[in-house]
């Protein structure tokens, strides 16, 4: 018989639920996850929506998780493989394209053909970007301190916060400064001179953000997905085998390698409080389970207005976590495909379809799609990231078939009249219609099409809004801030209960920082008992 008893209690199997748990368990510690779906993984998750082909539904990319875990967490011996991309490939409105490769002397030439002025100065960009990245990827394994706070553990924060800035050089300190708080396209603007170019680079600063490209915030939003890297290459971005659900399989086969328990099927309706502690979680199907601490890995807004009555937090604090915004703006088109797309632009079968391919050929582009949204409505030509997942992944595809993976920007979740069949239709045909001026055959080729919206994100994976990361990467939801002032230390009002989720700090994307931070402070106040 399952034992109802334990030292902690994860609630919420997504990636950052399972890391959390896997470094709970390799601590000796008594460890269940409950996940309310039938799969573990969250928005990382592996489907097979038509026989015969798998999608990643809603994640899709790798390269933000971070190297500590896959190294102390030994993914790779639990089936973790990252793939990584060759290339990026933008589709021109006049026919022609432009293409980073993995070659720096391709991607060069290819910079060349449009403007030997930017193929200069990208080399540069690159380093300042990488250099960026480096000086703030220390912050990622940061607990962030209360900078109100006199309590030691936050003295002691600050001075590691100070020390950290003392040691950066005075022109970092300024383009950090710089890059949290300009737009991706001023930023843009200021290196390079190809619409494409900027349109391409752009688009890493609006992803599950609702911004457009020039508002304030968005290069900070660019530099975090310039974070990712795979074997210690910065903006390096893979694919895993087996999709984003190898990703969470790989750490959830880890976690029970080290003793976790995890349930499926085990959706959490209430914390249960008692004398001010939260001791156990009341299931949905009536069973109540109980542990000395709990943790919620799921978004802010479930986790301490659903979970929990507002009654044990303060006021301010409810209030702060109402107001935290987590709108989304993201829709994922999966389609089940019998030929490859053919793009005119680079006609065949050829590395273009290995590696991402992103409708995004200016950035006024971009925002002009982000003004369709403003007022709630799908942009007629949106952004799109596009991967063929089957070609970097056989398995995922019946053979010579191929899965198409669509990530689409700007999907509100407040449309106008309110999402439903005809407003999904609405986003997949925009999709299609937009490929459709680049790959002339896409229409024929379809076999099958999922299209998901953000409340589509919200009743499936179970996020509030929609929203990917949890809520979005805004200056004032970032660091100290996130997911409100003086709690962004992975603790809560309510003593027991701990929070580790995309919507915690660093914040979002399959980065695993949060749930590991969160489960590395669980264990210094368990030792500090």
């Amino acid at each position: 018989m399952t034992s109802n008893r334990y030292d902690a209690i994860i609630i919420g199997g997504g990636h950052n639920g399972l890391v959390a748990a896997a470094y709970l368990a390799l601590a000796g510690k008594k460890v269940v996850v409950l996940e309310r779906r039938h799969i573990v993984g969250g928005a990382a998750v592996t489907e097979e929506i038509f026989p015969g082909y798998k999608f990643t539904e809603f994640s899709y990319v790798v390269s933000l998780l971070r190297p500590e875990i896959i190294r102390e967490l030994e993914l790779p011996k639990h089936g973790l493989m990252i793939l990584p991309f060759p290339s990026t490939f933008t589709p021109m409105e006049n026919g022609d394209y432009l293409a980073t490769w993995d070659d720096h002397d391709l991607t060069r030439r290819e910079i060349y053909r449009h403007s030997p002025k930017d193929a200069e100065a990208h080399d540069e960009y690159a380093r300042t970007m990488a250099r960026a990245a480096k000086a703030i990827k220390p912050i990622i394994s940061m607990v962030p301190p209360d900078p109100t706070s006199l309590h030691p553990r936050d003295l002691l924060g600050l001075l590691k916060l100070g020390k950290y800035a003392a040691s950066l050089k005075e022109k970092e300190l300024y383009q950090i400064a710089k890059l949290i708080t300009q737009s991706s396209g001023d930023l843009l603007d200021e290196w390079f001179e190809t619409d494409p170019l900027k349109g391409m680079k752009a688009a890493s600063g609006i992803i599950g953000t609702f911004l457009g490209p020039r508002s304030p915030g968005t290069a900070y939003v660019l530099l975090h997905h310039y974070m990712g890297e795979i074997d210690g290459a910065f903006r390096a971005w893979g694919f895993a085998k087996g999709g984003s659900g190898g990703v969470s399989g790989a750490i959830a086969s880890s976690a029970r390698a080290l003793g976790a328990e995890i349930r499926v099927n085990a959706s959490v309706s209430q914390v249960i409080v008692k004398n001010g502690r939260a001791v156990g979680v009341a299931l949905e199907s009536g069973d109540e389970l109980h542990a000395r601490v709990v943790m919620s890995a799921a978004d802010p807004k479930r986790t301490f207005l659903g979970f929990v009555e507002p009654k044990h937090f303060p006021d301010d604090f409810v209030t702060s976590i109402q107001n935290f915004r987590t709108r989304g703006s993201s829709g994922k088109v999966n389609i089940a495909l019998s030929e490859l797309p053919q793009f005119t632009a680079l006609p065949g079968e050829g590395p273009l379809h290995r590696g991402a391919i992103s409708i995004s050929p200016s950035i006024d582009y971009i925002e002009r799609a982000y003004d369709d949204a403003k007022y709630g409505k799908i942009s007629k030509r949106p952004f799109i990231d596009i991967l063929f997942p089957s070609m970097i992944d056989p398995d995922m595809a019946k053979p010579g078939q191929h899965v198409m993976s669509c990530f689409v920007q700007y999907a509100p979740y407040d449309i106008e009249g309110g999402w439903d069949d005809s407003k999904r239709d609405e986003l997949g045909e925009a999709v299609i219609s937009a490929i459709e001026q680049y790959a002339p055959n896409i229409r024929r080729a379809i076999v099958g099409m999922q299209i998901i919206s953000p409340k589509d994100i919200e009743r499936i994976a179970g996020i509030t809004g929609g929203n990917i990361f949890h809520g979005e990467l805004l200056l004032h939801q970032i660091f100290f801030l996130r997911p409100t002032p003086q709690w962004a230390d992975f603790r809560t009002p309510l003593k027991g209960y701990y929070f580790g989720a995309s919507g915690a700090h660093p914040g979002g994307g399959v980065m695993g920082a949060a749930g590991m931070l969160a489960a590395r402070e669980i264990l210094k106040d368990w030792n500090q008992r």
